[in-house]
């Protein structure tokens, strides 16, 4: 199961973090932000459903899109700097070294590895590749499962702050937008947490991190609603 989760978390944490995250703070920066204007439950649960499919589908294929781009320019490099590798005289050797150097090997070391990159055509040309634009191989798979992942991981989370305007669907808007912000705040913590399985960072800290960040974009939406209702009123 740990090794599962690893391969998974190294594959997809990224992923998973930022379409949970992302979820949950653009859906409860749409309730503050109605909550803020005092307008019916109806129209916070119009929106936010609303919000969160359009949010959810354009997150993910931005994604699926921004990683097929990458893996099209890793391969048009693969393709260049494969075909300037099988010239007569490449210097490979030197390209290498001055990657190595810049890497803070000394000239001597730098020279001697690149003797030895050179030897693996394709680890020579990912080593430069990965270095020079600071992407690396990727799939339409890759793009495909990133797409995935984003989407349910949006909606997932991002239908949390939503939740307490069906349950408690009787009780006033106050009360029901407090609830809300108890469980946005419980599942932006829980987010934040989760990820430091993967790190080395303290799970209080990254779920504290995450809290302030998330609340803190709600507390402008919320300011915004009701300097809105207030301009409205004919009050400011």
């Amino acid at each position: 199961m740990k090794s599962f989760l690893n391969r998974f978390g190294s594959e997809s944490l990224k992923d998973v973090v930022f379409g949970a995250n992302d979820g949950i703070v653009t859906t409860f920066a749409v309730v503050a932000g109605v909550a803020g204007a005092s307008l019916s439950p109806f129209v916070i649960l119009a929106l936010g459903f609303a919000n969160l499919i359009a949010d959810g589908f354009s997150m993910a294929t931005g994604n699926y899109l921004g990683t097929q781009s990458e893996a099209r320019l890793y391969k048009r490099e693969h393709e260049r700097e494969s075909h300037i590798f099988d010239l007569p005289g490449h210097k490979g050797e030197r390209e290498a070294a001055g990657i190595l150097e810049g890497k803070g090997f000394t000239p001597d070391d730098a020279s001697a590895l690149s003797k030895i990159i050179t030897k693996n055509k394709n680890f020579f040309l990912d080593f430069v590749i990965s270095n020079r634009t600071g992407i690396t191989e990727t799939t339409t798979g890759d793009a495909i499962r990133g797409g995935i992942v984003i989407f349910f991981a949006f909606i997932f989370a991002g239908a949390i702050p939503l939740t307490p305007y069906i349950i408690f669907s009787g009780s006033s808007m106050q009360s029901t937008f407090i609830w809300a912000s108890i469980f946005t705040g419980i599942a932006l913590f829980a987010v934040g947490a989760a990820r430091t399985y993967f790190s080395d960072e303290s799970w209080w800290r990254g779920g504290l991190g995450m809290f302030f960040a998330g609340g803190s974009a709600a507390a402008i939406s919320f300011g915004i609603g009701a300097l809105a209702r207030l301009i409205a009123n004919g009050v400011v």
